[in-house]
């Protein structure tokens, strides 16, 4: 099959067809109605509008994540809006999600991401980030009016390749991104293909604001992962601060393949397969329970904790590691090592030679010493010389215990 032939075979399943966006819409009209009824007998001065996906129109079908900003008039910019917002949407017993300015999630037929934001006319105005969400919306439906579909494709494919979701514990692309990266690209198939060339740090800048500086010019801290991706709208921003390095490999590899090779498959949402995995290599499963109710906190620490694991695991050779969580409270992760026991001793490096003091020292501390490399030796024994055993052990270690609750094989 070519290029062309595959995306129009996905495509009839991804929009949605009018019958669902009649029912979506109706519901969700429904829901802002109440909520803007609810700011006014609270007398507060502001408007709840839709936005993301749903206000740009490149939401999927069956999709049923819905953002909706809560604009305040710049009167309240010295008012803490998470908490006038709380107030409002009390009585659907919303979820507090922290972030630069806390948000809420609300879930029934359809869970509702609620941001509240100061409604801007510049930017000077701004007192937080979130405040430029609403020209995000209006960027990409300036910018992407012809793209709407191909956004609608990277964020599938993005979804399938499992690198999609901007969450902390998962660190992927965000609808965002993708809207900017489409747009950047002039289209999805384009995207792909610049994508295979992408070597980390990629640097994009749609405006050409910083002229090939952007590194340089923006906060350090949100320049260190694989992606510097400029906001159109925030130019001093990194749209791709939170992108993981995995992700970013996630995506490039799925680019590859599906270019060498287009498939539909590659916009199908697989569940995990075990025993591909199995035939990967020596395979340690855990189920694990997570214990904080808050989705977002939860599912941090859960990922926190795996990648504890997987990363100490290191003297085995881990040659995949993958986790899956049902957003609520069960969860597993998978580790796949090369080694299935190890030597009983390993070599220890001490200091230099050359450094007198600190070899007497070194030697003081362990009786059996040797010099390799011009350097200072000694064997230490393991605490753990199969993978079992070391996940035995790191399962009770406090970094794992104090994030998720029960841990069985």
């Amino acid at each position: 099959m070519n290029y062309d032939s595959v995306l129009k075979g996905v495509l009839p399943e991804l929009v949605p067809s009018d019958n669902e966006r009649k029912i979506v819409s109706k519901e969700v009209n429904k829901f802002l109605v109440e909520i803007n009824a609810e700011l006014k007998k609270k007398k507060l001065k502001a408007t709840a509008v839709l936005g993301g996906s749903y206000a740009k129109n490149v939401w999927l079908a069956g999709d049923y994540d819905v953002d909706m900003f809560v604009k305040f008039n710049v009167s309240h910019k010295s008012d803490d809006l998470s908490n006038l917002l709380e107030s409002v949407l009390k009585k659907w017993k919303p979820e507090r999600i922290h972030g630069s300015r806390d948000y809420f999630w609300i879930k029934n037929k359809i869970k509702y991401e609620i941001i509240p934001v100061l409604d801007i006319k510049q930017a000077a105005q701004a007192e937080n980030v979130t405040d430029f969400s609403p020209k995000h919306v209006d960027w990409v439906n300036k910018n992407g009016k012809k793209l709407k579909n191909d956004i609608r494709l990277a964020k599938k494919f993005c979804k399938a390749a499992k690198c999609y979701g901007a969450e902390s514990y998962i660190r992927g692309f965000s609808g965002h991104v993708i809207d900017i990266l489409v747009i950047y690209n002039k289209g999805f198939l384009q995207l792909l293909k610049a994508a295979i060339k992408w070597k980390p740090k990629v640097v994009l800048d749609y405006n050409k604001v910083h002229q090939g500086r952007a590194v340089w010019r923006l906060n350090k801290s949100k320049t260190e992962g694989p992606l510097v991706l400029v906001d159109p709208v925030q130019p001093e921003r990194n749209a791709a601060a939170a992108l993981t390095r995995e992700n970013f490999d996630k995506f490039v590899s799925a680019a590859k393949q599906f270019l060498k090779k287009p498939s539909v498959d590659f916009f199908v949402e697989q569940p995990l397969d075990i025993s591909k995995l199995k035939k990967k290599g020596y395979l340690i499963a855990l189920s694990v329970t997570t214990v904080d109710a808050k989705e977002d906190v939860a599912g941090t620490k859960f990922v926190r904790a795996f990648e504890f694991v997987r990363d100490n695991l290191v003297d085995f050779n881990v040659i995949d590691a993958v986790w899956q969580w049902d957003k609520e409270s069960k969860g597993n992760w998978f580790f796949v090592v090369k080694k299935t026991k190890l030597s009983e001793f390993v070599d220890h490096k001490g200091p230099p030679v050359k450094m007198k003091d600190a070899v007497k020292e070194f030697k003081k501390a362990h009786k059996k010493t040797f010099t390799k490399a011009a350097h200072i030796w000694t064997k230490v024994k393991r605490d753990a010389i199969t993978p079992e055993e070391k996940v035995k052990l790191l399962i009770k270690d406090e970094y794992v215990k104090s994030r998720v609750g029960k841990i069985t094989w």
